[in-house]
């Protein structure tokens, strides 16, 4: 990957990591699917202003077959995720569920090899997911491990999800259209998810949770939406065209260190030497994948014409 890819993956990460904190602030006055459902929503609501704002409005399809692509990436980013994670964080610890979600770029790598020719499994990617995946166990704690096995069906929940990103990726990379801004691919998904969960929200009571939310849950909310979903996909959309669906999903392995590193910044966490060596072996899978000091080696020195 470029560097520019890099920093954009980096910023992914702290989009999506510090969105842990800001849905702690607002689960104390609305439920999950409330919370999931508006922030869908309001994040789609600011991507057609950017849209707009833009002058793409042009280039949104306009074929059933291109929102029925957009229908099945919003299916498989947003709302399979959304559910699966959220139902099996109720019988496993957070910290299991988070390892079991780092499984992602795993199958990322095993998918796209499947489906795009231009991502082949290679020894290197193998080796820099599976190092990256020991980094996530260290860095939580392999006393997470322990549950291993309890809740079956809850584990494979969270795994399930890991794949249906997985998959979000790789089908992305292949169905969408060429030439179409991430503006417009950002919208029209967030769109798509947000009418599917909308009326579970409204079901459960949703519109009348908000109009009773403290103002710090408003803000959570908006904060959700505009940074951690509206912002998050833009830079998606961008890394998934430029990046690829397998180092796309390397973000999985970078949000639990941005959360760790906020809460040690923010709110005065102790960090532990476990965490420093998952970040430690995180770092040393992101420099496998990339792949530039292994070819730096292999590359012959270039001689110089000697002056006469």
């Amino acid at each position: 990957m470029s560097l520019l890819a890099w920093a954009l993956l980096l910023a992914l990460s702290c989009l999506w990591g510090s969105s842990y904190f800001v849905i702690e602030i607002a689960l104390r006055d609305l439920p999950v699917m409330t919370i999931v459902a508006f922030r869908l929503v309001l994040a789609a609501l600011v991507l057609w202003l950017v849209v707009a704002a833009t002058g793409n409005a042009g280039k949104v399809p306009r074929s059933l077959r291109a929102w029925g692509v957009f229908a099945i990436m919003g299916l498989l980013n947003n709302v399979a995720p959304f559910l699966l994670i959220v139902w099996g964080q109720t019988e496993i610890t957070s910290s299991l569920a988070s390892i079991l979600n780092a499984t992602t770029p795993i199958f990322a790598v095993v998918v796209a090899a499947l489906v795009l020719r231009d991502e082949p499994i290679t020894r290197l990617r193998v080796v820099a997911v599976l190092i990256g995946f020991a980094g996530v166990i260290v860095m939580v704690g392999p006393d997470a491990l322990h549950d291993l096995g309890r809740n079956v069906l809850a584990q494979f929940a969270v795994v399930l999800a890991g794949l249906s990103y997985a998959c979000a990726s790789v089908y992305g990379r292949r169905y969408l259209a060429a030439g179409v801004p991430p503006s417009v691919n950002s919208a029209c998904q967030v769109s798509m998810s947000a009418c599917m969960l909308l009326p579970f929200a409204i079901a459960e009571g949703g519109i009348a949770e908000l109009a009773a939310a403290t103002p710090s849950s408003w803000a959570a909310l908006l904060s959700l939406a505009v940074l951690s979903t509206a912002l998050a996909y833009l830079l998606y959309f961008r890394l998934l065209a430029t990046a690829g669906a397998t180092n796309l999903m390397l973000v999985t392995f970078l949000i639990p260190v941005t959360a760790i590193l906020l809460g040690t910044t923010l709110l005065g966490e102790v960090l532990h030497t476990s965490e420093i060596g998952g970040m430690l072996l995180i770092a040393l899978a992101l420099v496998v994948i990339d792949g530039r000091v292994f070819r730096r080696r292999r590359s012959p020195p270039v001689s110089r014409p000697r002056s006469t």
